[in-house]
Parts: structure tokens; C-alpha cells; sequence
């Protein structure tokens, strides 16, 4: 199995004290793009954030994006539900972009944590507000990013029982 996979790790505290550089969010975005999509449609766009008080603001309405407050930075995952056919599997190709940051966070010695907005509509809509989202683009997810201050122990593993092989 691939390393950065048995590495990754959902981070809830950061060194504050150690920023994340402009150029690993574009690497963590690189990566994003190069997810697989739905007849290659790429129905996302990314923000960047680094500014404290949105960080801050975001927390006062997501309950659980409280290790954005030691996070050094933020990415927003926007969805384009109008991508045109093959229609609705938006979520899922965001979800395949969201896994290669988480990834590609760990080969730079990173540390993420997803935290999901869409489909809350109410945390959608308070995203779409405070970063100036247009109503037709949605709000997937925001992700703490950040330079790792905990190592917690991995919370997945392999379950034979969950698979059926048809031969």
C-alpha cells in the first residue's frame, strides 16, 4: 500500500508559529486538479485563505473547524454542480480532488483535515456569504491545513468482512 495513504491523518492542532508557504498551496491545488472527473469536466475552483479573521469567522458558524485557529491556512473546495453532462456527480469528483490534497499534504509534511459544508445548506450558504460565492457554485468543503503538532494514531484499517468477491 502506498505510504502517504497508511500516513494521512485527519489534524486538529497545528504549529501556528510555522505558516504554510503560498507555493505548497498551489502544489496542494496542483494536486487537486489532477483528480479524476466525470467525463473530464473538473466541475471545481479552489480559495486560498491565509487571512485570519476569515479563518476565525469561518469557525464562528462550522462547529467543527475549531483547529482552524492553530491552522496556518485554509482551502475551500467550490463545486460547479453546472457543468453541463454528465450531470450530479459533482460530489464526487470533488471528493477525489479533496483525497489528493490530503495526500499530497503529507509528501510535503503538511498536515490536513477535511471538513464537510455541502450539503448543509445553512453552512453553505454562510460560506457563500462571508467569501462572496455566487449562488450557482456550492461550497463542498473547507480543509485546515497546517504543519502537523499531534501525531494521533490511524483510525482506518483493512476489514475482509466488508468485501464480496465474484468470480
Amino acid at each position: 500500500m502506498n505510504e502517504l495513504i497508511e500516513k494521512r491523518r485527519s489534524i486538529r492542532k497545528f504549529k501556528s508559529a510555522k505558516p504554510v508557504t503560498k507555493e505548497q498551496l498551489k502544489e496542494l491545488m496542483h494536486a487537486a486538479m489532477m483528480a479524476p472527473s466525470a467525463c473530464n469536466t473538473r466541475p471545481w475552483e479552489f480559495i486560498a485563505i491565509t487571512n485570519r479573521k476569515i479563518m476565525d469567522e469561518i469557525i464562528n458558524f462550522h462547529p467543527y473547524t475549531k483547529m482552524l485557529k492553530t491552522a496556518s491556512a485554509a482551502i475551500v473546495v467550490v463545486a460547479l454542480p453546472q457543468t453541463g453532462l454528465p450531470e450530479g456527480f459533482y460530489p464526487q469528483d470533488c471528493g477525489a480532488a479533496v483525497q489528493n490534497i490530503l495526500l499530497e499534504a503529507v509528501s510535503l509534511g503538511l498536515g490536513t483535515c477535511w471538513c464537510g459544508i455541502y450539503p448543509k445548506k445553512e453552512m453553505v450558504e454562510s460560506l457563500q456569504k462571508l467569501l462572496d460565492i455566487p449562488k450557482a457554485k456550492v461550497p463542498f468543503c473547507v480543509i485546515a491545513v497546517g504543519i502537523p503538532d499531534e501525531n494521533p494514531k490511524a483510525r482506518g484499517f483493512f476489514e475482509e468482512s466488508k468485501i464480496r468477491y465474484m468470480e
